[in-house]
């Protein structure tokens, strides 16, 4: 049956994308639809594989019948299964919102023709990441989901988008070809790329041959996880994309590399060699982190800030390489990838409501909208690790694996996490404190206008902006500033007022140089779909709360079994001696 079932994740995503992208945009519902219906599917199989994987171990399917090692494996575990179904869960609910966002503003920021088969590659490259049983396969399936995602990166063309694009696929390119290269390393000194026919000869390989490879391969993921110091890329990279693409990349992508480097490293390099530069690593990442996320003034950069940060910790419970630390990075990967995508995806409410992510231009958000309050506070306080929520239960299991270790540099790493858990409470505190309870009059406001031209480009971006009570300027003014400046004066008035057609109903529309001209504009009710998705994904992040006790187990079983290997290289060959 787990065979059967083992390769679905994959193809149903590109069976669906083919029929999506056959639809087109000429019948948007139904391709809205069959979206959402592919991915539910998805899910369930997810479900199923990881309660047989739970229940029967691991097993292994060689794609087109070709003898192992020869053909494209696809190996379930208990790691990759439940890796499937919290992905598939993040991504069905991103999905909704980005439905329900495409039907309250026309598809504009997510063109359904484009986003909903790119969507769906992309987490296609995900499944076949996860289930890969051989590096060249793991390195296509980073490919298909980076090539999707530079699609959706990009989505609406503005300036913003395109810069922080082209850092993206700069920064993706240098670590596949770095990753390419070290498989083909590999495969010259082994002869193999299989990662179950790679756990025996990568332990023959003189001992030099080995940390070369080991650390190729841990730079190349390390990069895709965003591991510090090789982290800069993803603050200036994700909060300008849409609120869906940003939520979905916020929540899986980086998660891949750090899937990568817990299979690699467990099951290729057990012998521990580099685990105190991971853990230095991980120090780092935790640290300079939340300083970068303590330092900023937007809700998504601070997110994104924090999720560099958070890294951090899953670093620390694979560099220790127990069972106890592998079991509590697993766990809080599962964590992770829910609460990051749901803060981003509160992030998107928060930007329709206020008009802004900057926390200085917002206030009052709480009064004009309870439930937004609630949808960010519950996520928050789990980020942050407050008891009784999953990211405590998270954070106690990888301080006392650090603790039981009994190291010095496990404990500084223990202190370190400590710490980085009280200023990630610091960051989200400010922005509950500022932008959801503060009074709308004691928000700064000279410089509104700014954030809503930012992404008109660089000729549009911030300025004074013209008196809005002025229909023109004087003819001798724009002859003298000429044709193209009349041009820009008139599209920044246009954006300034869709601007304030958000501004929430209790804050006055000034002229964008902190003068109330008297006028009000009424609040803009959240769409529902957007609303539900969130409020769903949020109930999600307290569930993991309620089913912990389970999850923890699961986590710590697959743990067991990422440190024997045997079970991983038998589920392969099917208990015949490895060739």
């Amino acid at each position: 049956m787990i065979r059967v079932l083992t390769p679905l994740p994959v193809l149903l995503p590109l069976l669906g994308a083919a029929a999506a992208l056959l639809v087109g945009g000429r019948h948007p519902r139904i391709q809205r639809t069959l979206s959402v219906l592919v991915l539910s599917a998805v899910l369930t199989v997810s479900v199923v594989l990881l309660v047989l994987a739970d229940a029967d171990g691991a097993d292994a399917i060689s794609v087109g019948g070709w003898p192992v090692p020869l053909g494209v494996v696809l190996v379930v575990d208990r790691l990759s299964a439940l890796m499937l179904v919290v992905a598939a869960t993040v991504a069905l609910g991103v999905l909704v919102f980005a439905v329900g966002q495409g039907a309250a503003d026309g598809d504009e920021e997510t063109p359904i023709s484009i986003f909903h088969p790119t969507f769906l590659v992309l987490i296609a490259g995900v499944a076949n990441a996860f289930l890969a049983g051989d590096l060249f396969n793991l390195y296509v399936g980073f490919e298909i989901l980076l090539t999707a995602s530079y699609v959706l990166l990009t989505l609406g063309g503005s300036a913003a988008r395109i810069r922080a694009g082209i850092t993206y696929i700069i920064v993706s390119l240098l670590s596949s070809i770095l990753f390419l290269a070290a498989i083909g390393l590999v495969y010259a000194a082994t002869g193999t790329v299989n990662m179950a026919q790679l756990a025996g000869r990568l332990a023959e390989l003189p001992e030099g041959t080995q940390l070369l490879l080991q650390s190729m391969l841990l730079i190349a993921f390390s990069i895709k996880a965003a591991v510090f110091p090789l982290s800069a890329w993803l603050p200036d990279s994700y909060p300008t994309a849409p609120a869906p693409v940003t939520a979905v990349f916020a929540g899986l992508l980086t998660k891949v590399g750090v899937y990568a480097i817990i299979r690699t490293q467990t099951l290729l390099f057990p012998g521990g060699a580099l685990d105190q530069v991971l853990m230095w690593a991980a120090l780092a990442t935790m640290v300079v982190g939340i300083l970068g996320a303590v330092a900023q003034t937007d809700i998504r950069r601070i997110l994104s800030f924090t999720l560099v940060s958070h890294i951090g910790y899953m670093v620390f419970g694979i560099s220790l390489a127990s069972t106890a630390g592998l079991a509590g990075a697993i766990f809080y990967v599962v964590h992770h990838i829910a609460i990051q995508t749901t803060l981003f995806l509160v992030a998107g409410l928060v930007e329709r409501q206020g008009g802004s992510t900057g926390v200085d231009r917002l206030g009052g958000l709480a009064t004009a909208s309870p439930l937004l309050a609630i949808l960010y506070f519950v996520p928050a306080m789990n980020l942050a690790g407050i008891p009784p929520f999953s990211g405590f239960i998270g954070k106690l299991g990888l301080l006392e694996a650090g603790i039981a270790d009994g190291g010095w540099l496990p404990l500084v790493l223990v202190a370190g996490g400590a710490v980085t858990s009280l200023l990630t409470l610091l960051a989200i505190s400010r922005v509950w404190s500022r932008a959801f309870w503060r009074p709308p009059a004691q928000a700064p406001e000279a410089d509104t206008f700014d954030a809503a031209a930012a992404d008109a480009g660089p000729d549009l971006a911030p300025g004074p902006l013209p008196d809005p009570a002025d229909e023109e300027q004087p003819a001798d003014e724009k002859e003298a500033a000429g044709r193209g400046a009349g041009t820009r004066a008139e599209a920044r008035r246009a954006a300034w007022e869709r601007h304030t057609a958000v501004a929430t109903a209790t804050t006055p529309v000034t002229d964008g140089l902190g003068e109330d001209d008297g006028r009000e504009r009424p609040l803009r009710p959240l769409p529902r779909v957007m609303v539900a998705s969130t409020a769903a994904m949020v109930v999600v992040t307290v569930g993991l709360t309620l089913v912990a006790g389970p999850l923890y187990g699961i986590a710590e079983r697959a743990a067991a079994d990422l440190r024997d290997r045997t079970p991983y290289v038998s589920a392969v060959f099917g208990g015949e001696e490895v060739p």
